[in-house]
């Protein structure tokens, strides 16, 4: 008897959103994609669908009953590095990958308690110490072959931020872009070589039976930990606590201290690039966490 997958329409609302033609063709096959993984990994749906910005997670029953999730999407330059980063920790403070498939992209992991999101955390000070304690194991290890370097990704930034910077109105955004520029070029020869996830927020952080917290949904890249801070620090937006979790999150990952405002700078760049590029104000937010780190 077949068994239907429902897509859900916010999945396919933001694909076509944000990867147009591509997008489209992507929802109108993971019908028939999501039935092909569940026959050749002899898989039982265990649940409805799940999903974030890009991918469909499908709760599943391997055939030995063990829960798992089902996690399908776009492969691009962001989803093809995320199995080579979950091999590289194998379940050490990250999500366990139990299965993969290189054409794809789609993966088999290990099944953690959605229902447990470090964004129910009623201290946020305790998720941003959480944070800092996971990226503090996740950026021991040394990074694999095979990633993207935030080196090349520095230098591109730069490459197009005088573009970005006359498409500025405001002079006080301009001039905040640019420092953000400038401060990058401090540091862009000298990249690191550490695995960094790039986008553990507090929702990317689940609760599960073996470890009280576990990272998901990495976007890894071979980097210095100070490109880690951001979400952290934009996570439940307090302008008054910008200041104290860069702090405590450079202090927990024992960081140098100058560096990381560097590239956490950089992230701010990258967010008003990419804002400038889809012809968006840039976030007032962003620039007050720019202001406060100065």
């Amino acid at each position: 008897m077949p068994r239907v997958i429902d897509i859900p329409r916010e999945l396919a609302a933001s694909q076509e959103k944000y990867n147009g033609e591509a997008g489209r063709a992507f929802i109108a096959g993971l019908p028939d994609l999501t039935a092909g993984f569940l026959d050749r990994w002899e898989l039982t749906p265990d649940g409805p669908p799940m999903h974030g910005v890009c991918a469909l997670v499908l709760p599943v029953l391997r055939p030995d009953g063990t829960p798992a999730v089902l996690k399908l999407q776009i492969l691009d330059e962001e989803s093809e590095g995320e199995p080579v980063a979950l091999r590289a920790w194998n379940g050490d403070g990250a999500v366990r990958l139990l299965d993969h498939d290189e054409p794809t992209g789609t993966m088999l992991l290990e099944r953690l308690d959605e229902r447990r999101m470090l964004s129910q955390e009623p201290d946020p000070h305790r998720a941003v110490v959480t944070i800092a304690e996971l990226l503090a194991h996740l950026t021991s290890f040394p990074a694999p072959p095979g990633l993207r370097h935030l080196g090349d990704i520095a230098r591109a930034m730069l490459d197009q931020t005088p573009r970005a910077l006359a498409r500025i109105p405001d002079p006080e955004a301009r001039r905040l872009v640019a420092d953000c520029a400038a401060a990058v070029r401090e540091v862009v020869d000298e990249p690191g070589d550490r695995l960094l996830h790039w986008d553990l927020h507090d929702e990317n952080v689940l609760a599960s039976d073996r470890a009280p917290w576990l990272a998901i949904d990495p976007k890894p890249l071979v980097g210095d930990p100070g490109f880690e801070l951001w979400p952290a620090i934009d996570n439940r937006y307090d302008p008054d606590d910008i200041l104290w979790r860069f702090d405590a999150m450079t202090d927990t990952l024992a960081l140098d201290r100058p560096r990381a405002r560097a590239w956490t700078l950089g992230r701010l760049l990258q967010n008003a690039l990419w804002d400038i590029e889809d012809g968006r104000p840039i976030d007032d937010d962003q620039l007050e966490i720019a202001r406060r780190l100065k």
